[in-house]
């Protein structure tokens, strides 16, 4: 269940249980139930929107080129300001550098496994990935689970924050839609992802963890390339006023990248398509090797 849906269900006056139960029984963490957006500066937010469309350009652009290709625009910044816009949206220039992710300074950091993997089919390699969605009045920010050989994307999720319940809650949906368990789970280094709640949903199904390496944005190129497209064909054609109509337009649009986007590198199939036929051959193969001849 999205967050948002499960905020709607919370009864702040309850006469027998409390908000704190109320939260523990649902799964959600209690500072999202009081969470109030604020208005953005139009002029922040008008900011927000031209470092998003330039970044997808040249996401190898930091904080001294943007702020020097804002300036140029004709906007007042500087590169303080720009820091902390960047580090908002959760944006970071594609470039070897120290300190290019932010996990949280106790959570451990997992090796990078996909170096000379051959990925032959789908459930072999799962991908997640998070990024920055504008609105017309504000943003959002989504996360999605993918499958690395089809490119199919398994479950999303959308959250005003970021925190680590909107991503657990698209991990959970993708389990449920997924034919197989992982073999492995790729992720960058953030903190969501470097999590206690996150590592434990996946080492307690036994998915080995896959962390991309510092100054290696590109580990997880599918997921990049979801993001380009998505905001090409999408969200910069569209002026999404609320968290309703965002989630509507994504909705529709992950569900044509899915089920009619034809992908060159798929000799032209859908992701749904590859993901589909090949797990349907894997799942039979499996079950005649166990003895199994009928499947569900």
């Amino acid at each position: 269940m999205p967050l948002d849906q499960k905020r709607y269900l919370i009864e702040p006056d309850h006469e027998v249980i409390s908000v704190r139960r109320q939260c523990v029984l649902l799964g959600l963490n209690r500072s999202s139930v009081y969470f109030q957006p604020c208005p953005v500066n139009p002029v922040t937010l008008e900011l927000m929107r031209r470092i998003d469309e330039q970044y997808t350009r040249t996401p190898f652009y930091g904080v001294l080129r943007m702020t020097a290709w804002l300036q140029r625009e004709g906007h007042s910044v500087n590169p303080k300001r720009i820091r902390r816009l960047m580090r908002l949206m959760g944006l970071e220039a594609v470039y070897p550098k120290p300190r290019l992710s932010n996990p949280h300074p106790g959570h451990r950091i997992y090796p990078y496994l996909l170096r000379g993997v051959s990925v032959t089919g789908p459930d072999q390699i799962w991908c997640s990935d998070i990024t920055y969605i504008r609105l017309r009045k504000g943003f959002l920010y989504l996360v999605v689970v993918m499958d690395w050989y089809s490119r199919y994307v398994l479950s999303w999720s959308l959250s005003p924050v970021l925190e680590v319940e909107f991503c657990l809650d698209a991990l959970e949906r993708a389990f449920h839609v997924g034919r197989l368990i992982p073999g492995i789970f790729n992720t960058d280094q953030g903190s969501q992802f470097t999590s206690t709640r996150w590592i434990e949903a996946l080492r307690d199904r036994g998915v080995k963890i896959s962390m991309d390496g510092r100054g290696r944005a590109l580990d997880n190129v599918f997921v990049e390339r979801l993001w380009r497209s998505l905001k090409y064909e999408a969200i910069y054609l569209n002026e999404y006023e609320s968290v309703q109509e965002a989630r509507s337009g994504i909705h529709q649009y992950l569900r044509f990248y899915n089920e009619q986007r034809l992908h060159q590198s798929l000799n032209y199939k859908t992701p749904r398509e590859v993901y589909l036929e090949h797990s349907s051959r894997t799942f039979q193969e499996e079950t005649v090797t166990q003895g199994i001849h009928s499947l569900p």
